[in-house]
């Protein structure tokens, strides 16, 4: 009998779910802060791009004969041609793939290692996948830039998104999408800081005579893993049966889209709600892709001159091309502060009415605004295009943030964190398929003949359709049927999984303490960098006005 209950008895490991169990001095609002520092990291992917061009420019004295007929399979292992910037963007659609990938691989393992461990080697592999990409530069092998930063890059990418949400929705079952909200936030504001990160360490590194692009990946690889690791271990999970002071479950009967039962992950993937809400997140994702790709070439075809006060269709000197550009790209900077902060506002007002409701208002609001904009374009209203693209990266940004809760509402939140890793499955088809779709419609447009300034319009308008089909699909949401709850056998099983029987703790007295010092510095400790990269979007986004 010793025997049988020495191992379920054992000292858990350091990383290990039961180690991380709240103890009573301890406060929730402390969570959101782990989580941040994490996706704060993980989100400088959607700032890759300021790598692309100083990538192309690695070698000099090349030979144009030899390298300018040299495909994509070519640069792989070449050393003696620059790469193009067509051939490094893969390294983007990689890493989107591989964090879909992987979220949908080990999310279940993640349910039962705990957020710790995931965050851990999610650190590991996102970090180290950015040590291996500027090793990959340094050597010239593109093969292994992707390597490095898209596969094992990806992979940390899709175990850091995930490994909070479903610790943060047990911590605040009361505040669902505004926790949530905050973690998601974090991905969208990434790139606000670590871009201007990245370009300031290029500089830094280009005056040694280099353009300090290996330099550069392998040092953000080494900050992240420290920041993120830092993150891993400062979350703690609760006591079974905790919940906040004060607060009282929904009586049954209340709000039918919440469910107060459990579904587990493979009986999910049976259910219409679960595909229902994959196309929901593919179509939304798809069309703020859309936008986002489209978004500085867009501005500068559509208003041309007349966005630095010209008059339409002027002659244009190097000094104004220039300030075109960098209008354009004052656009870009607003993008990634509006979908940031619309994670959150979203998220958060999801909590009053509704996840259904607030994917209603994405989907029918994104249609208005969507098949507007080839209007505001043609009358040359430059300041309302930019507003209603903006509003446009708000519901882009909510719907990441607003859907974990959204499972959680439909399924419960016994997998809800592996329920999510499947559905994102949707953003890495989106992510690759999307631009792909709107580059391939644009192009067509143009060897048309369609005049630039009106090349966008066919697929704005492709894009509210594809809005409207989500409208119609989120309608169609309805609560999960009885017969794919788990039984108490099925729970009783998958919380022996997690251990819950070796973290029961005081659920009563648990994670009471007062935020204090230690809340005021951690969230200083996320928040200065964050809202420093909100002061540089904005001046980035100043030459617009």
């Amino acid at each position: 009998m010793a025997s049988s209950l020495s191992t379920p008895l054992s000292k858990p490991g350091l990383l290990d779910r039961e180690s991380t169990v709240a103890g009573p001095n301890f406060n929730r609002w402390l969570v959101p802060t782990a989580a941040l520092a994490i996706h704060l990291c993980i989100g400088m992917a959607y700032g890759f791009s300021v790598f692309w061009l100083p990538m192309s420019k690695l070698l000099e004295g090349t030979d144009p004969a030899v390298c300018g007929s040299m495909g994509f399979w070519g640069h792989l292992t070449t050393t003696t041609c620059n790469w193009t910037v067509p051939s490094v963007t893969h390294i983007f659609e990689v890493f989107i793939a591989f964090l879909g990938i992987s979220a949908a691989i080990w999310g279940a393992w993640l349910e039962h290692a705990g957020p710790r461990k995931a965050g851990f080697i999610a650190a590991l592999c996102w970090g180290g996948g950015l040590v291996l990409g500027g090793i990959g530069v340094y050597i010239h092998q593109l093969w292994l830039v992707i390597l490095g930063a898209g596969v094992l890059g990806g992979i940390g990418l899709g175990l850091g998104y995930i490994s909070p949400v479903s610790t943060l929705i047990k911590w605040f079952p009361d505040r669902r999408g505004l926790a949530t909200g905050f973690a998601i936030m974090g991905f969208g504001g990434g790139a606000m800081i670590g871009a201007p990160l990245a370009v300031a360490l290029m500089k830094y590194f280009s005056a040694s005579g280099t353009l300090g692009v290996a330099q550069t990946l392998i040092i953000m690889g080494v900050l992240y893993f420290v920041v993120m690791s830092a993150g891993a271990f400062g979350f703690r999970v609760p006591p079974t049966g905790w919940k906040p002071r004060g607060w009282t479950p929904k009586a049954k009967g209340g709000n039918a889209m919440i469910t107060d039962h459990e579904v587990h992950l493979n009986k999910a993937m049976k259910t219409p709600q679960f595909w229902l809400v994959w196309w929901i997140l593919c179509l939304n994702v798809t069309a703020g892709i859309g936008v986002i790709a489209m978004a500085s070439p867009m501005l500068q075809d559509v208003f041309g001159g007349r966005l630095i006060g010209l008059d339409s269709g002027a002659a244009l000197d190097a000094a104004q091309k220039a300030a075109l550009v960098a209008a354009a790209g004052g656009l870009v900077g607003l993008i990634s502060l509006f979908n940031s902060g619309g994670r959150l506002f979203w998220a958060a007002l999801s909590d009053y009415i509704g996840r259904k409701a607030t994917y209603a208002v994405f989907f029918a609001l994104g249609v208005a605004l969507y098949a507007s904009l080839p209007a505001l374009g043609h009358s040359g209203a430059a300041g309302l295009f930019i507003l209603v693209v903006c509003v446009i990266m708000t519901m882009y940004g909510g719907g990441f943030a607003t859907v974990p809760a959204y499972l959680a509402d439909l399924f419960g939140t016994q997998m809800v964190g592996a329920i999510h890793g499947r559905l994102l499955t949707a953003w890495s088809v989106a992510g690759v398929a999307g631009p792909f779709l709107i580059a391939a419609i644009r192009q067509t447009q143009i060897d048309a003949g369609v005049a630039k300034n009106l090349v966008y319009d066919r697929t704005l308008y492709i894009l509210a359709g594809l809005l409207l089909v989500g409208f119609i699909l989120n309608l169609l949401v309805r609560p999960v049927a009885a017969k794919y709850r788990m039984t108490p056998e099925e729970l009783a099983r998958e919380r022996a999984l997690k251990h819950e029987d070796r973290i029961a703790g005081d659920a009563e007295h648990a994670a009471r303490g007062s935020f204090g010092i230690v809340g005021v510095l951690a969230w200083a400790a996320v928040g200065i960098p964050f809202f420093i990269g909100v002061y540089i979007a904005l001046q980035k986004a100043a030459v617009l006005f």
